[in-house]
């Protein structure tokens, strides 16, 4: 179970580095085109950016929110021999929901979507947190 469970933990990783490269070439080309001075990103200012380069960098931003709390649960799955099915399922059902929210807010941003898949993956990792807290609790 581990390794499967480690497999979702690679995912959130990929997507973490995809997001940062898609973010980076859509600020280069904004700055590039003189959309945005070069020094708007001295102090990370984006007023005046377009939609695309805000998106993108707002959803590398995300990938240090609800993904963290997700990389420390799998630790703790993994230190403490409590890597079932369950939270194989639960685990991958929350990085395929963070493939889904990336895909949709640096695509066509439609936000009630959005925020349905993000409750879904904040679901999944709330009962991730559950099942992992009995499971070390109760053992």
């Amino acid at each position: 179970m581990d390794k499967w469970l480690f497999g979702s933990v690679l995912v959130q990783v990929v997507l973490t580095l995809l997001m940062m490269v898609l973010m980076g070439k859509r600020r280069f080309k904004a700055a590039k085109n003189r959309e945005l001075p070069y020094k708007a990103f001295r102090v990370m200012d984006l007023t005046g950016a377009n939609e695309k380069v805000i998106t993108a960098s707002r959803n590398f931003d995300n990938q240090f929110q609800l993904p963290v709390l997700y990389l420390f649960a799998v630790v703790f799955a993994l230190q403490f021999g409590a890597a079932d099915i369950s939270l194989v399922v639960l685990g991958w059902l929350f990085a395929i929901s963070r493939l889904v929210h990336a895909y949709v807010h640096v695509g066509a941003n439609h936000v009630r979507l959005r925020f349905a898949v993000y409750v879904f993956g904040a679901l999944m990792l709330l009962l991730f947190w559950l099942k992992l807290s009995f499971a070390y609790l109760l053992a």
